[in-house]
């Protein structure tokens, strides 16, 4: 299997889906191709939103094969990110201090990527991950005991013999990433204690619909989480919510802290974050507002090269592969995208484009009048730090709202 196009959503099985936004066909963004190849094609897919009218799951249309969104090559590491990094150190602490885990007690991240997450459990507890790609190496060098294999029911019974049950079990920036989100469900389960917590970070959509964040839509994100849909989907497993939050990650993430029923007792929290929700989560006018940006963002582009001012980017993350497809932006207008040192994307061209990702110099950086901040939901540590290296040039966001700052 390639592809398969939904049409039934992919919590409750319900037939009644109704589009809220089509980006037309986005390569799969982190299949990338080295520059040197001779053949830089690419297949590309729908990557069209679908929200389910009976438990409110926004979803993408079409689901890819995992080998093709998670291939062994999977250039990214979450360990080059401060943001993350920060907020997995929060989390560890806040485990450590409000739950009477004991040390030694094992946790388990999902989609454990470099280790990062486990580094920090790891000074305390027992840790293990669970990672298809090979970047679970660098993990292993840290010390992290992590399996290189997709999470399914071998990989459970793999823990379960070698581990036994974990106090903790987490899945962050991954639990909308796995197909059949229903089975993934029963094999956590199965990992459970009567007291474990499952823990899942995901990009949250309210921010996406309020800040017109459509470039987190692409394949490896198969569902867009509202709390009322996360709800829906842990009752119907006798599963229950019993905290949430919101997190800055990825531009605006939400946390949410999974118990067996009664086990742990709910916090306002859940029921506030419910409400906000219910007063603002809308997506009347959302498509036109996405169509927007495109024209605005494109018009600015467009300006400044018929001025013959030199324009580059600035961070290669997945998001700006969603974004660079839906806006036809190519090697015309944007010359290349500087990638900091070590990172995997380094030496291939942003998918679906000739656009080539290189090395962050500042020689280099300083040839180019403007940048496009593609990770533009932590362009503030982006510019510091750039304006620190000593880049003269100016910035160009391209949302919210695009336009051009300074500083």
């Amino acid at each position: 299997m390639n592809s398969r196009i939904i049409k039934n959503c992919q919590i409750c099985n319900s037939a009644k889906l109704k589009d809220i936004l089509n980006l037309g066909y986005i390569a799969p963004v982190n299949n990338v191709i080295d520059y040197k190849s001779n053949n830089i094609l690419q297949k590309k897919y729908q990557a069209k939103l679908l929200k389910c009218n009976r438990c409110d799951l926004v979803q993408l249309s079409s689901i890819l094969d995992k080998k093709i969104i998670f291939p062994k090559t999977y250039p990214y590491t979450s360990s080059t990110t401060k943001i993350l990094s920060d907020n997995f150190k929060e989390l560890y602490l806040k485990i450590k201090k409000n739950f009477n885990f004991k040390e030694q007690d094992l946790v388990v991240d999902i989609g454990s990527n470099d280790g990062n997450l486990l580094d920090k459990f790891k000074t305390y507890f027992r840790v293990v991950g669970i990672t298809p790609e090979l970047i679970g190496k660098l993990a292993i060098k840290k010390g992290v005991p992590t399996l290189i294999r997709y999470f399914d029911k071998k990989a459970v019974d793999i823990i379960l013999n070698k581990y036994g049950k974990a106090s903790v079990i987490t899945a962050t920036n991954v639990f909308a990433h796995m197909d059949d989100i229903n089975y993934v469900i029963r094999q956590i389960k199965r990992l459970m204690k009567k007291d474990s917590i499952f823990i899942s970070e995901s990009h949250y959509l309210l921010p996406l619909i309020k800040n017109i964040q459509y470039d987190t839509v692409y394949h490896e994100h198969m569902r867009y989480y509202s709390l009322k849909s996360l709800n829906y989907l842990f009752k119907k497993h006798n599963l229950q919510i019993f905290d949430a939050e919101n997190i800055p990650t990825h531009g605006g993430s939400i946390r949410v802290y999974v118990c067996n029923i009664k086990k742990y007792k709910v916090k306002n929290s859940v029921n506030k974050i419910l409400n906000t929700e219910k007063k603002y989560l809308t997506f009347k006018n959302f498509d036109n507002k996405v169509l927007d940006t495109k024209i605005n963002l494109l018009k600015i582009l467009n300006n400044l090269k018929k001025k013959n001012k030199s324009i580059g980017g600035i961070s290669a993350p997945s998001r700006a592969t969603t974004l660079i497809n839906y806006t036809g932006i190519d090697y015309d207008l944007v010359k290349c995208i500087f990638e900091i040192k070590g990172s995997k994307k380094i030496g291939n061209f942003v998918p679906g484009t000739s656009i080539p990702i290189i090395e962050e110099k500042i020689n280099e950086l300083n040839k180019f009048n403007y940048l496009i901040i593609f990770s533009w939901h932590i362009k503030k540590e982006i510019i510091r730090n750039l304006k620190r290296k000593g880049f003269k040039g100016k910035f160009i966001l391209p949302l919210p709202s695009p336009k051009i700052v300074s500083n």
